[in-house]
């Protein structure tokens, strides 16, 4: 009889906890026309990284938004974005990216790593991680991104004498655009694509103002609903913008195939990197491998070049910063010698750099989940199935209670030993996002990243523009510069 009275106490109190928790109503939040105010009439549309920060200090850490169709729940501490990943299940789902995956449907395409969602997802994502993501796979393309960054100092040098005077680069970005490009290209295509040759073929040119395109585009159409999107003049350049990167992939893919086939035809021993071995595994059809290349082709670009963009602008306004990091790589790297992977392990200051540019300028402002497989807790409220969550990483990356100085750059922060890392919280700043679903292109980006500027920085002595004005950062679905990034690169 005890055990009895005990057990029906404890459902009891089970019973009460469940009531006490809050739900989504008890949410305070701006309303779809709020949120229209806020974008087009105090103009935060094009920093919708900004808005995070506003409202946050307006309705606390936890509030819920309406976004055209959408009722998005905004988390805005390190622990509630911990809350909500560490319940994401077998098949986290980012979120349905419907206008993405309409255009897929619209042209018979097949979904990628970006797009797919459930056990489908888990499958494609199972075939493409290893390569990507194992060490020993990883490694073995820095010889050819080693190529790609050589080639892409001759194109500074060519730059800086033909229209900088003999110092200056002007817009860095977009020439880190195209090496950003040319890398990604060459790991998955082990094909050159010249877009860092004197003059870039049409094709490439088209295909990089493409990308840019269809992530300024993205905002826009899924303001509406999915019934009005046929009437958007914004929606059929978004279908076109697509239809060119499917294009100039699926040139690719099929050049690589009839390569493959011509040297099965010579018995020639076939050793490719990243697209042969998904020809040859035989465990997607072509369709998914051109879906899958195509999200990998978009990823790869924006985010990289970014990232070194912000990082370079930084290291020239902080000489102190730079030549620290210029006496890590010449100590690793003495003399001519080119770092490679085992070198970068052993530059930590390096991958400092990185990771506070990371901090200050997260490439995926604000990454999301939707709640598929239960109904979860989050900050005392019970939320239902399908819930869409807007993870606000750029809000969190400011949070001066984990990252004290928030404003300022301090790679230091992120070394062993440091004072602040006692202070810091694992989910403070998760630039590659987290766990299963997490950015299937990281160890890629971090090497392309490390290889590039150890080696700008033992060449170039980098410093600000001196006409130059301080840079801002904007999104179009990714956070990049605002304006152009100019800057003046030194031999030393």
């Amino acid at each position: 009889p005890e055990s009895h009275s005990g057990i029906k106490t404890a459902s009891a109190s089970t019973v009460m906890a469940v009531n006490k928790l809050k739900t989504m109503d008890d949410l305070g939040g701006p309303s779809f026309m709020t949120t229209l105010y806020w974008l087009f009439v105090k103009g935060y549309f094009q920093t919708t990284q900004q808005l995070q920060i506003e409202h946050s200090k307006i309705y606390g850490p936890l509030w819920k938004s309406k976004y055209g169709p959408l009722v998005v729940v905004n988390l805005a501490s390190a622990e509630l974005i911990e809350q909500v990943l560490r319940q994401e299940g077998k098949h986290p789902v980012r979120t349905d990216m419907p206008h993405w995956r309409t255009y897929r449907e619209l042209r018979n395409q097949a979904h990628g790593p970006l797009t797919e969602m459930g056990a489908n997802w888990l499958r494609i994502r199972s075939i493409l991680n290893p390569r990507m993501l194992k060490p020993k796979h990883v490694s073995s393309y820095a010889n050819t991104i080693n190529g790609v960054v050589s080639d892409f100092i001759c194109r500074l040098d060519l730059l800086r004498e033909t229209s900088g005077r003999g110092v200056m680069v002007n817009d860095l970005t977009a020439e880190l655009y195209k090496f950003a490009f040319e890398g990604i290209c060459s790991v998955v295509f082990e094909t050159r694509m010249g877009c860092i040759n004197e003059v870039v073929p049409k094709e490439t040119q088209k295909f990089i103002f493409s990308v840019g395109e269809m992530f300024r585009l993205s905002p826009i159409v899924i303001l509406f609903p999915k019934s009005f999107w046929p009437y958007l003049p914004s929606w059929k350049k978004f279908v076109a913008t697509w239809d060119h990167l499917f294009k100039v992939a699926e040139d690719l893919v099929k050049n690589k195939i009839d390569e493959i086939q011509e040297n099965v035809h010579l018995d020639k021993e076939i050793e490719g990197a990243y697209l042969t071995h998904l020809l040859l595994s035989e465990q997607m059809t072509t369709t998914e491998i051109l879906g899958s290349i195509t999200e990998l082709l978009l990823a790869g670009v924006d985010t990289t070049s970014n990232t070194v963009s912000w990082s370079l602008y930084h290291l020239a306004k902080e000489p102190d910063i730079q030549e620290q990091l210029y006496q890590e790589v010449i100590n690793v790297c003495p003399g001519d010698k080119v770092p490679n992977s085992d070198d970068i392990a052993q530059m930590p200051f390096l991958k400092a750099v990185i990771r506070e540019t990371l901090r200050l300028y997260p490439v995926v402002p604000g990454n999301a989940r939707v709640t598929v497989e239960n109904e979860i807790v989050v900050g005392n409220h019970l939320f239902p199935k399908k819930t869409l969550f807007h993870l606000c990483h750029y809000a969190v990356s400011y949070d001066e209670n984990i990252f004290p100085n928030p404003h300022t750059f301090l790679p230091q922060r992120w070394l062993r030993g440091g004072e602040d890392k006692s202070k810091q919280h694992p989910f403070g700043s998760v630039p590659f996002g987290f766990g299963i679903r997490a950015c299937l292109g990281r160890r890629v980006a971090e090497l392309e990243m490390y290889l590039l500027l150890s080696r700008l920085i033992k060449h170039y002595e980098v410093r600000p523009d001196p006409a130059g004005t301080p840079v801002k950062p904007m999104t179009r679905t990714l956070l990049c510069p605002a304006t152009p990034i100019n800057l003046q690169f030194l031999d030393r």
